[in-house]
């Protein structure tokens, strides 16, 4: 199987010849696996056999795909956030409405004017299109976009203080992300459509259900139904213990569940899995706190069978992902063994990056 037949045969939990893999690595430990495999770190994913290609399409562009090479470098992006490179990732160093009135926030212009430039991220993932499984990333769609603009803290008194004014703005962050969407699937030949919203911490929802089903859902419905419209999966990532919106996400006509952060009150994946497994397609739930970094090698390969095993038993529904991204200080023995759970061996990659060397020389 290819990577494209391979994931679109575990959404519709048909067998696959291994378990469909999309890995999200930590920056410092691209780095470190580029040195070992001796390939550019953009290159990493394919060598250990990532399925699913994507780009950020909205402000997640911003945040992850403008890579500055010392700390304290900045940029503002078209938002008007302006962002400053603390260790290894882009943090906001101002938020461009945390101090804005009613008056001025409503004067407030999305970037329309850029979407060129945006949707111009997906041009080299559209390029592997034959090979790969291509998503186009719109997120943050609503609640996490409108912070960036705003601050968490006033956002949050937002919420609380003036509804209409935050329901106003966050339609606005939601009517942006679904414009995206539109323009991507129709532009763009996708696998699927990836959305996103982190609204749970570590414990818990960080603004209550009834908050979120009215003032959030209504607006990442709008941006699931784009997908459906094109007859495409819809994927949804948010962090954290978001359990209780579960069912309200599936009943928006989300396909796809990403990271599981295991860690957290009520994402226990066997759980979800035995609770929602038969509307939901999994992606994640490989421990990167405590599993990854700090398990042996024979821990972290019986964790990983384990995970399959019970993610896959209904034929599969199941893309084997992290719960967060891979950190640098997981030993790479560690790295090999989940890898040789799923079916790619250390000698796999290895030949790959190879290959990859050799491309690059006839180059």
């Amino acid at each position: 199987m290819n990577s494209k037949q391979r994931v679109h045969a575990a959404l519709r939990r048909e067998p696959t010849d291994r378990v469909p893999i999309f890995m999200w690595f930590h920056p410092e430990t691209t780095v470190l696996l580029a040195r070992l495999f001796e390939v550019p770190p953009g290159c990493v994913a394919d060598v250990l056999g990532n399925d699913v290609r994507m780009a950020w399409v909205n402000n997640n562009y911003a945040m992850e795909g403008i890579v500055h090479e010392h700390d304290g470098q900045r940029h503002v992006d078209f938002w008007g956030i302006e962002w400053v490179k603390q260790g290894p990732y882009n943090q906001i160093a101002r938020f461009p409405l945390a101090r804005a009135g009613r008056e001025k926030l409503l004067a407030y212009r999305f970037p329309y004017q850029h979407l060129e430039e945006l949707l111009g991220q997906m041009e080299p993932v559209v390029a592997r299109a034959d090979e790969g499984f291509i998503g186009c990333d719109v997120s943050p769609n609503v609640f996490e976009m409108y912070w960036r603009l705003r601050g968490m803290e006033q956002a949050m008194v937002d919420l609380g203080a003036d509804e209409p004014l935050a329901c106003e703005m966050l339609g606005r962050c939601g009517r942006f992300a679904v414009r995206l969407a539109e323009e991507a699937c129709r532009r763009f030949p996708l696998d699927w459509l990836w959305t996103g919203d982190d609204v749970a911490s570590q414990r818990s929802l960080m603004i209550s259900a009834e908050t979120w089903r009215r003032m959030v859902k209504p607006h990442l419905r709008a941006c699931f139904e784009v997908g459906r419209r094109h007859g495409l999966p819809v994927a949804y990532h948010c962090c954290g213990a978001l359990r209780p919106i579960i069912p309200d996400l599936i009943e928006m006509g989300l396909d796809v569940l990403n990271p599981i952060q295991c860690n957290c009150p009520g994402m226990e994946a066997a759980e979800l899995k035995r609770e929602f497994g038969g509307e939901l397609t999994f992606m994640g739930g490989v421990d990167t706190q405590d599993l990854l970094p700090s398990a042996t090698a024979d821990e972290v390969r019986r964790a990983t069978r384990e995970l399959i095993d019970t993610m896959t038993a209904d034929g599969g529904g199941y893309i084997l992902a992290a719960s967060h991204t891979v950190p640098p200080e997981t030993p790479t023995e560690n790295i090999f063994a989940m890898y040789a759970e799923a079916g790619v061996s250390r000698e796999e990659a290895f030949d790959r990056a190879a290959d990859v060397r050799a491309a690059l020389t006839k180059a």
